[in-house]
């Protein structure tokens, strides 16, 4: 068996550069913060993760004092003193879980526990000290150690929130595994793919062998675990392979165009994130139309973002398949929010004669 060489582009190549003006890369917005492959509990690098963690601790803090306020403007004076020492207790606490999460998750689960609550109490007194830096304390703010205390007691109660968030994510993430598998692995593609190499085994042996490798490595992907993340680069290969095989198949039915930013295969995303793409793309706009039509893959980095586009033509007015499930679609985008959270973007939809799907996923935290 021979090495498996890494696909080359089909011709009509162009350069990142050359994107047209009316798509998502030139729109999107500046570079989104965080945004990691989720490994543990301890991902509070996540933007989301931190507008949540802001939002809870400054909920929890507006109920507290309410209940111990006389009115309205005892409440809102003992709110605005207990934020300047929670906001930046809490971004604090964030940043430090962030910076030694990859030594705390080697730790049992007594010694998370009392770090973290260790370190929620030290924020706790990293932001009484920054107001008493100003000379802004007041006495609304408490005396001795209630810092300390809320600020364990918070720490604890984010980190608890943090891993059932953790958990939560582990049967999602199954079961859109299992429902991508159903979808992307579709018998008449498997038997036609078979058959393709059946009958290049006579007149062109090579080509047999490449299409079972591709037809190898892609059943390889799905059905063993890959981890919770790979590289875009890796998922251009693979839709690479797929694509290879399907070029075969449709001959000049099917055009394909790559224009490819290697610094944006650099992102980490969800496995199997565009084979199911480029695979609706030959299903629904290749397939049903005798005339063929083009299937075009655009990665591209903005403000450090990296920006996918999967496009493909779509058949003419009575020639379209039957309408899909959506289910490759929604498995893409839930994907992509379990491990990116909000720092993803996902849309999908017609424009004029042309069916798009975009993705935008942090380059690096």
């Amino acid at each position: 068996m021979r090495p498996s060489p890494a696909p080359t582009r089909p011709s009509g190549l162009t350069s990142p550069s050359q994107f047209g003006t009316t798509t998502i890369f030139d729109h999107v917005a500046g570079p989104a913060a965080g945004g990691r492959r989720p490994t543990s509990a301890l991902e509070t690098c996540q933007i989301g993760v931190v507008l949540r963690a802001v939002l809870f601790v400054h909920g929890v803090l507006a109920v507290g004092l309410g209940l111990a306020a006389v009115d309205g403007q005892d409440w809102l004076l003992r709110f605005a003193s207990a934020t300047a020492v929670a906001l930046p207790g809490t971004l604090a606490w964030l940043v430090v879980v962030c910076a030694l999460r990859r030594w705390i998750v080697r730790m049992t689960d007594v010694g998370q526990w009392v770090l973290v609550t260790g370190l929620g109490a030290l924020a706790g007194a990293y932001g009484m000290w920054q107001v008493g830096l100003t000379g802004l304390a007041t006495p609304h703010m408490g005396l001795g150690g209630a810092p300390l205390v809320a600020g364990a007691a918070l720490a604890a109660a984010l980190f608890y929130a943090l891993r059932l968030r953790a958990r939560s994510q582990l049967p999602a993430v199954t079961a859109a595994r299992l429902a991508e598998l159903q979808s992307r692995i579709r018998p008449h593609f498997l038997f036609n793919t078979l058959n393709t190499a059946i009958a290049l085994v006579r007149i062109d042996p090579a080509r047999a062998e490449a299409v079972l490798e591709d037809l190898s490595e892609l059943f390889r992907v799905a059905l063993i675990e890959s981890g919770s993340s790979v590289t875009l680069a890796e998922e251009v290969e693979l839709a690479q392979r797929y694509l290879a095989i399907e070029q075969i198949r449709f001959g000049e039915r099917l055009k394909v165009t790559w224009e490819l930013d290697a610094r944006a295969g650099e992102a980490r995303v969800p496995p199997l994130l565009l084979q199911p793409l480029v695979e609706n793309a030959v299903r629904h706009g290749i397939e049903p139309a005798p005339q063929g039509g083009w299937v075009r893959v655009r990665t591209a980095v903005r403000g450090g973002q990296a920006l996918i586009s999967v496009s493909n033509s779509l058949p003419p007015a009575g020639q379209a398949a039957p309408p899909g499930h959506g289910m490759a679609l929604r498995n893409v985008k839930e994907r992509l929010r379990l491990m990116h959270d909000v720092a993803a973007q996902f849309s999908a939809g017609p424009e004029r004669d042309t069916w798009r799907v975009h993705v935008v996923v942090p380059l690096k935290s």
